[in-house]
């Protein structure tokens, strides 16, 4: 994690706890870093993981589950449901991005296109402020359309030597 980054998130998170009269917990923190360590989407699960493996800093299911909704409060953390798994993702410097989903493996690819930015952000909503935006472009990934294709074909042959069989 950039340095700039970790002092940026560590600041908004101490001034909410101090404003709100909330405690500065070395749990809450050693959360925000693992988030911000952590490469891409992560589950609850691998978060856990990290914090209690790598980090020998182990938690509890439900200081993590308030902890996060506390940073998505914050805009710290985003929260993706793809295909009926929940994933989280460190958004600090990345309030604005796509990603594609194969609708048959579950594969989650980010996809970076200023176009897409462009144009949702020169989008005019009324008695609206955009501050970013998550875009889900569900179809199917190359790996699964050649497994598909190739099924496709071997399907056909069969088929065809079944007919060659039936006719002798």
């Amino acid at each position: 994690m950039k340095e700039n980054v970790r002092t940026a998130v560590r600041r908004i998170l101490t001034n909410y706890l101090v404003i709100n009269n909330h405690r500065r917990t070395p749990e809450r923190y050693a959360i925000l870093d693992a988030v911000y360590n952590m490469n891409g989407h992560f589950t609850l699960d691998e978060l856990s993981e990290k914090l209690s493996e790598e980090d020998n800093f182990p938690v509890s299911r439900a200081t993590l589950y308030n902890t996060l909704k506390l940073f998505m409060e914050l805009r710290l953390v985003i929260r993706h449901r793809f295909q009926g798994c929940t994933h989280y993702e460190a958004c600090y410097e990345n309030s604005c991005h796509s990603h594609q989903v194969c609708t048959v493996c579950g594969k989650v690819t980010e996809v970076k296109s200023p176009e897409i930015a462009s144009v949702i952000s020169s989008v005019h909503l009324k008695r609206f402020r955009k501050d970013g935006f998550s875009l889900y472009i569900y179809g199917i990934c190359s790996t699964c359309q050649a497994k598909i294709t190739r099924q496709i074909k071997q399907a056909q042959k069969k088929a065809v030597a079944k007919k060659k069989q039936t006719k002798q």
